[in-house]
C-alpha cells in the first residue's frame, strides 16, 4: 500500500528541512568513513587486492554518486523531510519501508560495533596488547567464525555509544 502525499502533508510534520548543500555533504562524508577505513583499505590494498583496489574505489564512487542523485530525485518528489525509510513508504509502499526501515537499523548496529572494535583495537595497541592477551586467557574462544576472544571493551563503548 502506498502512501498518498500531498503539499498539505508537508505542514503538518513538526521536522523541517533545515539543512543546506555543505551540511548534507559533510554528514554523508561523515557516516562514509569510519575509524578505520584507511588503515582497512591500506592493509587490503597491500595483502589481497593489489592495485585492483583503486577499480573497487571507482565503481563505489559511481554507485555512491548514482544513490545521490536518486536521494536528490525522491527529495524534490516527496515533500516531506526524512530518510530513505519515508521515501521508499510513500512512493514504494509499507512492505518495502518496512525492510528498508530495519536494514537501516542493521547497518546502525553494524556501524556502531565495528567503530568500537576499531577503537578497542587502537586502545589495545597503545597498551602493548595487554587487553588483548588478558582477554585471551580470560575468556578463549575456539570458533572459526568467531574472534579468539570477546572483545569487552569494544562491548563497554557499544553501551556508552548507546547511552550518549
Amino acid at each position: 500500500r502506498k502512501d498518498i502525499v500531498t503539499s498539505s502533508d508537508s505542514s503538518e510534520s513538526k521536522l523541517s528541512r533545515c539543512l543546506n548543500t555543505v551540511d548534507l555533504t559533510l554528514l554523508g562524508v561523515g557516516s562514509t568513513l569510519g575509524v578505520g577505513v584507511y588503515v582497512l583499505a591500506g592493509g587490503i590494498a597491500r595483502d589481497t587486492a593489489g592495485p585492483a583496489i583503486i577499480l573497487s574505489f571507482l565503481v563505489a564512487g559511481v554507485a555512491s554518486a548514482l544513490s545521490g542523485l536518486c536521494y536528490a530525485e525522491f527529495g524534490a518528489r516527496v515533500p516531506k523531510a526524512g530518510s530513505a525509510y519515508v521515501y521508499s513508504y510513500v512512493t514504494v509502499g509499507e512492505l518495502a519501508a518496512f525492510v528498508i526501515g530495519w536494514n537501516l537499523l542493521l547497518e546502525y548496529v553494524i556501524g556502531t560495533a565495528s567503530v568500537a572494535r576499531a577503537y578497542s583495537g587502537y586502545l589495545d595497541s597503545l597498551l602493548n596488547n595487554t587487553m588483548k592477551n588478558a582477554f585471551r586467557s580470560a575468556m578463549p574462544m575456539d570458533s572459526p567464525f568467531l574472534a579468539e576472544y570477546p572483545d569487552w571493551t569494544a562491548f563497554f563503548i557499544t553501551l556508552v555509544l548507546a547511552f550518549v
